[in-house]
């Protein structure tokens, strides 16, 4: 089992930053893939970035690369996701997902295992 807990959230300006965190409770957080997803009122739940078990891979979406950076911290049992260059559009419910099954995770959330309860980031002037 893994709890995890997003933490980081808030409204910031166009172009600022935030640094989400997700923590993770159980053995098993060093075992699993890590994703980010963010899903905005009214629309899909859509993959933003994952990073392999180890931490020596990432993936990004196309819409965030470049701006945003996804890491773990296998000691501390969390995960960060930091973003820059904020923009309207990337406002959105953040999650944290953690994938057992796939070592070097997923674009897709049905491959998830286990989800955080968001946090919201508001991006606005």
């Amino acid at each position: 089992q893994v709890q995890l807990v997003e933490s980081g959230g808030g409204l910031v300006k166009p172009g600022g930053s935030l640094r989400l965190s997700c923590a993770a409770s159980g053995r098993t957080f060093s075992r699993s893939a890590m994703g980010w997803f963010r899903q905005a009122p009214g629309k899909e739940r859509d993959f933003v970035a994952v990073i392999s078990r180890n931490g020596y891979s990432t993936s990004y979406a196309d819409s965030v690369k470049g701006r945003f950076t996804i890491s773990r911290d296998n000691a501390k049992n969390t995960g960060y996701l930091q973003m820059n260059s904020l923009r309207p559009e990337d406002t959105a419910v953040y999650y944290c997902a953690a994938s057992l099954r796939y070592e070097g995770g997923s674009y897709y959330p049905r491959d998830y295992d286990y989800w955080g309860l968001g946090t919201q980031v508001t991006v606005s002037s």
